[in-house]
């Protein structure tokens, strides 16, 4: 049996004196793609966000890659983390492929002379970036100024920015927010070609009830603690979504 690549135990997340998630427990397994779902206010950011340390947790294990979150060190490199809101300066002279290159990192296999070593890194990061966006359909949009994109194209830069080096872990926090619907559906139809081609496991947040029922392995529905996890088809049935969200779940569906 493969180990996860991801194991959370007992995770408690208070915001300021609200009880924002309780006694969270899961895991994901290598090459799989997991969705987190339920209703607003469910949850569901403030876990992704515990899990990759980035808020504070006040009890639960977090295991990534097999260490320990304080232990992560470099392999920290090896996930990627598109935020649901990426807010920025628009005014910020910082180009497409400018933005994409802060997410390259050097791999330190040259062992020549420092000058070489340079140069050879800036070869490599500049193919690295230009490949990325390629894959990404975005590469005609290198040289454009980040605050003149559009929400879809920002995405797709972002998603370029998460493959400019090896991840082993992608985790999408409402990555489709701010996206037409046809947006969000070509987005995860890339999404998913690229994670077969990259064996990534995903961890996302996600309020489209349909995509996630055609896309993703395994669904954990979640309000403030965990109300069922398992397959598809089995944790997006009527009771369970009825158990999520209440009566009124229906209207966190998209229709295609």
């Amino acid at each position: 049996m493969m180990s996860p690549i991801l194991k959370v135990e007992g995770l408690t997340v208070y915001q300021g004196n609200y009880l924002a998630v309780r006694d969270v427990s899961f895991e994901l397994t290598p090459g799989t793609d997991t969705a987190v779902v339920g209703p607003n206010g469910a949850g569901k950011s403030t876990l992704v966000k515990a899990t990759l340390d980035l808020i504070p947790r006040r009890a639960g294990n977090i295991e990534i890659f097999g260490r320990p979150l304080a232990r992560l060190g470099n392999l920290r490199h090896l996930i990627g983390y598109m935020p649901q809101n990426f807010i920025f300066d628009r005014s910020f002279p910082i180009s497409v492929k400018e933005l994409v290159g802060l997410g390259w990192v050097a791999t330190g296999r040259n062992k020549y002379s420092f000058f070489s070593k340079l140069q050879s890194q800036r070869q490599e990061k500049s193919l690295a970036v230009a490949e990325a966006l390629r894959r990404t359909d975005a590469y005609q949009l290198r040289n454009q100024a980040i605050g003149t994109l559009s929400g879809g194209q920002l995405k797709r830069v972002l998603l370029a920015y998460c493959l400019v080096i090896p991840r082993k872990l992608l985790v999408l926090d409402e990555a489709f927010a701010g996206v037409d619907m046809q947006g969000a559906a070509d987005f995860y139809a890339l999404l998913h070609e690229l994670k077969q081609e990259e064996g990534w496991t995903v961890l996302q947040v996600s309020h489209d009830i349909d995509m996630v029922s055609r896309h993703c392995d395994r669904v954990l529905c979640l309000n403030q603690t965990v109300v069922c996890t398992g397959q598809p088809e089995i944790a997006l049935s009527p009771q369970n979504l009825l158990a999520t969200y209440g009566p009124g779940f229906s209207r966190y569906q998209h229709h295609h």
